[in-house]
Parts: structure tokens; C-alpha cells; sequence
């Protein structure tokens, strides 16, 4: 536990705000808000009990370059689902700052991420603990309505939370000047939109966070669909350089941990490690299967092109990708603009998402194998968002194709008809344009891309983790509508292919299904708490 001591002598407000804290956390238990236990006091001081909480500030971190985007938009989800416990319990905070935030040092099972503490100043929304014409909290992140003595409601949280993760984004407060008159004639103003400030943030995150600031309470979106736009955009924001890191974590104190393991997301933990095996061992097999002997040992070449893609996931895999399509187009230019066209697809359906640009590549190896349905089950685990998950999808789907092409083998439908072999046209970029790129673009072979797509979206819909007969028949259902959905297409594509029917669509399914259960009910062990500053 922690003690804060206020003595009675103590000049302005103190003892009455340690009073009002205690009233108000009464009603109050979230595990993104500090617990407080008692109150207590004597003739000399008063005492707060509260929870002890291991870790630094959102101030601390922020000034010292240790938060990530994605720490930022975590600490933000963390803070919407503790201001909506406390706005259900009628109680508005009405000083959100990044000094009144807590980034816990280990967030264990129902520990939080983030933490809220100082509801001091805070307003009970049916006492009349704070009337119109009072004005507390803190100037630089003051509402307008809140500045000007009026009623507060919600909306104010709302606002000071979006200043706080637009500094955590920018590294300044739009609203803070050099001094408080200064920064009270800020206060009301039109502020810079996020946009203009952070053009490589999602832009549905800027859209969410200027709404938040606009000066007209009643046009602030609520802490739900902030929340849930956060949420929606967590994995487009870059991790490195913030609490993943190991010495960013030793520089501040916090304990050392391994990354939450999120149940719909088995393979977004280990996300470049994935990426840098899948992108390996495509150039080994590019390199042994594909054109003359080349310039360097296949294994070399897969060791460096997977720890490229570990250090800088999208550059790397873009100069990798780059560097076997350049050595391909010099010997067999029609393979290499086959082989373009597919990898030209995964940037633009996983824009900004280098960890999972190479994922793709394991369609066609479970093809190879009989299990390429499997992949399916595979993106749904890859990313959180549904459009990544749907991205994810879709190129695993185009990279079967365009090995099917230019394998010429039957991974699960099969090439269109109309494709020749191979050595027919990998010499020629007309002749491959002609009779390997045409008949797939002219026939409906494209058509299970939405079959992949739908079920990567769906599947971590069905399975959530939280009860494991549930999962399973939700699981079960899943892997029937994918079957079901791919046998639909036989009749479409029994013209056009070699196979009638979808290569291990019901094992492949199965599989993956079963996969999906499994990784959701996975439970990471906690890492030991180690010990560290506690304000």
C-alpha cells in the first residue's frame, strides 16, 4: 500500500481534496483507476491509503522518449474504459493529465496497462460538490466549458484525455503557452489538427482525436467510440523504440516482461519473428527452385534476407522482395513479373503492417501439403483489425495463385484454364502477360479471395477465449461455412480449373479451427514484479 500524508496546517485546498478523494474512490473499482482503501487522520495530518502501484507516469515516459504510438493508443484504451467505470458511477475525474497517469510496471491479469489516479478535484455529478462558477483542475488541459465555470459533464474528460494523447503523440500540448494567461487565451481555440502535425498516424485516429478537442461539448464523439477507434487502429502503430524494448524497460525500472498475448492475435507476439522466418525461407526456395544457380549460397542469402525483415519489417522485406524479383528478371523476366504482380498485392492490402507481410507466403506452403484452407484460420490470428485480417486473407489466397502458376501444380483449385507452363513464357514478359497473367485476370479463379478474406474476419468473432465448449461449436460452425463456402465455388470454377473441388477444404478447415481454439485458450504465465519507482 501507499500512504499520502497531508498535514492539517498544510495551506490551500489539500486536506479538503484528500476528503473529496476518499468520497469519490468509494464508489470507484476498475483496475484502470488506484485503488484507494481508507481514509484516515488525527489532530496533526490526514492519511490516504491507497494501492501501491509500481511504475512511472504517461509525463515521466513521454519526457524521457520511451512510449511508442502503440504504448500511447494502449494507455488511451486503458483510460477510456477507466473514465466510462467512473462515468457510470457518476463521477467525472475533470483533471485528466499525463501527470495523473500511471503506466503500471507490471500489468498482470487484471492489473491494467494504465492506471488514473488524483480524483481530488473530481465532481460528483449529482452533488453539489462543485456549482457552476467554480473552476478547478488543471489550465492547459481545461475543457472551455470547464474553464468558463459551467457545469461540467463528460465531455471534459473526453477532452483532456485527447490533449493527453495528442502530446503523447506530438510531444507538446497544443493548448499550453508560456504562461497561464497565455495559455487561457488558448483555451476555445480551433487547435491544430493531429494530421498536420503526425501525417503517418491513421487517419481515423486524427479524425477521432480532433473531434474529441472540438470546443462544443455536445459534438465530442463519446469514450466508447474512442475506445473502439483506438482499438481498430492499435496494430497500424509502430511498437519500436517503446515499452517492448528491453532498454527502454532497465532505463526507467520497469520489470522486464514478455508482450501481452492477446487471445485473438496468437501470431502477433511473436510477429517478426514469423515474418522473418516466412520471408527466409521464401528466397530459399526462390533461389533453389526458381531460375539459374545464383550468385550466392540459398542459405546465406535466407539468413540475411530474415534478419533484415526482423530489424526493419517493411523496408526489409520491400529490399528483399526488390533484390530475388531484380535477380529473377535478369535470367526469367516472365517468372519475375508473375511473382511482382503477387508481391506488389501485400503492401497495398496490408498497408503500413511489415510484420505480416510475409504471412502470405505460408498459404501456398500449406497448399503444397494439402492444408491451404488452413491459412485461412492463420490470418484470422494475424492482426486484430478486421481489414488486416481481411488483407491477410486475400494475398494468402493471390500468392496460391501465383504459385499455382508458376509451379503449374494444383495447390487448391488449381491455374485457370488457358495458363501454359512455365518455360512456355518465364522468358518473355509478353508471352507471360499472354498465357499466365490474362487467363487468371479473365477467369473467375479469383473468386476464393473473398471466401478467404470473409473467413479471416469472421473467425476471431466466433472465437474469443472465454469459454472453451462455446469456441469449439463456434469453431465447428466456422470451418462448415468455409467448407461449405468453397464447395460453392465448384460449380463456378469447374470449367476453368483442374479440380472440382477445393484441395483439403475440409481438413484444411478443420485444422484451422481447431488451431484458432487452441491459441485462444493459451495462457501466457505471468512475469515476477520487480520492484521500481512509485510516485
Amino acid at each position: 500500500m501507499a500512504v499520502k500524508v497531508i498535514p492539517r496546517e498544510a495551506e490551500g485546498p489539500a486536506p479538503v481534496r484528500a476528503e473529496r478523494e476518499a468520497r469519490v474512490a468509494a464508489r470507484l473499482n476498475h483496475p484502470g483507476i488506484v485503488s484507494l482503501y481508507e481514509l484516515g487522520s488525527d489532530d496533526e495530518a490526514v492519511y490516504l491509503v491507497s494501492e501501491l502501484v509500481r511504475g512511472r507516469t504517461f509525463a515521466e515516459l513521454l519526457r524521457g522518449g520511451a512510449l511508442s504510438d502503440r504504448d500511447v493508443a494502449r494507455i488511451g484504451i486503458a483510460l477510456c474504459q477507466a473514465l466510462q467505470h467512473a462515468h457510470d458511477k457518476g463521477v467525472i475525474h475533470r483533471d485528466v493529465k499525463p501527470q495523473n497517469v500511471m503506466v503500471v510496471a507490471e500489468p498482470a491479469a487484471g492489473a491494467g496497462f494504465a492506471k488514473l489516479t488524483d480524483f481530488g478535484v473530481a465532481h460528483l455529478a449529482e452533488s453539489d460538490l462543485t456549482r457552476t462558477g467554480d473552476v478547478v483542475g488543471t489550465l492547459a488541459y481545461m475543457a472551455p466549458e470547464q474553464a468558463e465555470g459551467e457545469r461540467v459533464t463528460g465531455a471534459v474528460d473526453v477532452y483532456a484525455l485527447a490533449l493527453t494523447l495528442y502530446e503523447g503523440w506530438t510531444g507538446s500540448n497544443p493548448v499550453k503557452a508560456r504562461g497561464p494567461a497565455a495559455t487561457a487565451r488558448n483555451l476555445g481555440r480551433s487547435l491544430p489538427r493531429l494530421r498536420s502535425r503526425r501525417r503517418d498516424l491513421p487517419e481515423r485516429v486524427c479524425l477521432a482525436i480532433d473531434a474529441a478537442l472540438d470546443p462544443r461539448p455536445e459534438r465530442r464523439p463519446s469514450l466508447e467510440v474512442l475506445q473502439r477507434t483506438l482499438e481498430h487502429a492499435e496494430d497500424e502503430l509502430t511498437e519500436e523504440g517503446g515499452l517492448v524494448e528491453s532498454a527502454t524497460l532497465k532505463r526507467f525500472g520497469l520489470a522486464e516482461r514478455e508482450p501481452r498475448r492477446r487471445l485473438r492475435e496468437p501470431l502477433a507476439v511473436p510477429a517478426r519473428a514469423v515474418a522473418a522466418v516466412a520471408a527466409g525461407l521464401l528466397v530459399f526456395l526462390a533461389l533453389r527452385l526458381l531460375g539459374p544457380a545464383p550468385p550466392v549460397a540459398p542459405i546465406a542469402a535466407a539468413g540475411a534476407a530474415a534478419l533484415a525483415v526482423a530489424l526493419l519489417p517493411r523496408i526489409g522485406w520491400l529490399a528483399v522482395a526488390i533484390a530475388v524479383i531484380g535477380w529473377l528478371g535478369a535470367h526469367q523476366p516472365g517468372t519475375a513479373l508473375v511473382l511482382a504482380i503477387a508481391a506488389a498485392a501485400v503492401p497495398l492490402l496490408l498497408f503500413r503492417a511489415g510484420p505480416l507481410w510475409s504471412v502470405p507466403a505460408l498459404a501456398p506452403l500449406l497448399g503444397s501439403i494439402g492444408l491451404g484452407p488452413a491459412y485461412i484460420a492463420l490470418a484470422g490470428m494475424s492482426a486484430r483489425s478486421p481489414w488486416r485480417r481481411a488483407g491477410a486473407g486475400a494475398a494468402g489466397f493471390l500468392w496460391i495463385v501465383a504459385a499455382e502458376v508458376v509451379t503449374g501444380r494444383s495447390l487448391l483449385y488449381g491455374p485457370a484454364d488457358g495458363t501454359q507452363p512455365r518455360p512456355r513464357w518465364d522468358g518473355s514478359l509478353t508471352h507471360a502477360a499472354a498465357h499466365a497473367i490474362f487467363p487468371t485476370l479473365s477467369s473467375p479463379v479469383l473468386a476464393p479471395a473473398l471466401v478467404f478474406a470473409a473467413g479471416a474476419v469472421l473467425l476471431p468473432l466466433a472465437v474469443r477465449g472465454r469459454n472453451l465448449t462455446l469456441d469449439v461449436i463456434l469453431a465447428a460452425a466456422w470451418a462448415a461455412g468455409v467448407v461449405a463456402a468453397l464447395h460453392a465455388l465448384d460449380g463456378v470454377l469447374a470449367s476453368d480449373v483442374p479440380l472440382a473441388t477445393a484441395r483439403g477444404a475440409t481438413v484444411g478447415a478443420l485444422l484451422g479451427a481447431g488451431l484458432a481454439v487452441a491459441a485462444a485458450h493459451v495462457r501466457t504465465p505471468a512475469a515476477p514484479v520487480t520492484p521500481s519507482t512509485v510516485p
